[in-house]
């Protein structure tokens, strides 16, 4: 797997651009420097070691991470910023499969006035570049890998911002007046710090819900 890359701030194709080092931010400019310091440093006092979930003030300064949008579906995989967002949100890139401590998966249903909206395939994973990262998806069925080659805690809030999709309290993209659901159970609080565990089924919705909130997925033999 090659290391990702960060995006060039000169002209240059969205293909290129995604083969520049992303740790290379002290290069950057002063103040995007000091943006991801303030994330990187924030997340990593939350995190402590424990299965708990993240501050509210991480999760808010995902949402300021290049890239982010605020707009409405669908929301395709973001690859020109993905390299920039990847250390501010304490994310890195798997050598292959080997080494695994945690290997398990969630799953994520996102509903807009009862239609259900693709959680697409390749979110955190840039075959053009050659990586993946420990928070991804191979298909569209809303399966969220979680992959990692040291015991930690992964969020909601990671993910999203990885897939370049703006979420807080009360808004996912461009809606707002959003709801949410764990197991089929409405949730208070942000979801952004819901901590990923083995077969979660996590339900988002906008507006009118559907005939009837998901409370558990069937995975795949094996996942």
């Amino acid at each position: 797997m090659q290391v990702p890359q960060r995006r060039d701030t000169r002209k240059a194709p969205a293909a290129a651009a995604a083969q520049r080092s992303p740790w290379l931010y002290a290069a950057g400019g002063a103040l995007a420097v000091a943006l991801v310091a303030a994330a990187v440093l924030g997340i990593v006092l939350t995190r402590g070691g424990s299965s708990s979930a993240k501050s509210p003030t991480a999760g808010a300064s995902y949402n300021a991470l290049p890239g982010i949008r605020k707009t409405k579906a669908p929301w395709p995989p973001e690859y020109l910023y993905l390299a920039d967002r990847l250390a501010p949100l304490d994310l890195t890139t798997l050598a292959g499969h080997n080494g695994l401590v945690l290997h398990f998966h969630a799953h994520l249903d996102i509903f807009v006035n009862g239609k259900h909206i693709t959680v697409p395939a390749l979110v955190g994973i840039n075959s053009g570049a050659g990586y993946l990262t420990e928070l991804h998806t191979h298909d569209a069925r809303g399966v969220i890998h979680i992959e990692a080659q040291k015991a930690r805690s992964f969020t909601l809030g990671q993910f999203f911002a990885e897939w370049a999709v703006f979420l807080n309290a009360h808004s996912i993209g461009g809606y707002s007046g959003m709801t949410w659901y764990l197991d089929g159970k409405l949730q208070t609080g942000n979801p952004q710090n819901l901590v990923f565990k083995p077969h979660q089924e996590i339900a988002i919705v906008v507006g009118k819900p559907p005939a009837k909130i998901p409370s558990s997925y069937k995975f795949l033999p094996g996942e």
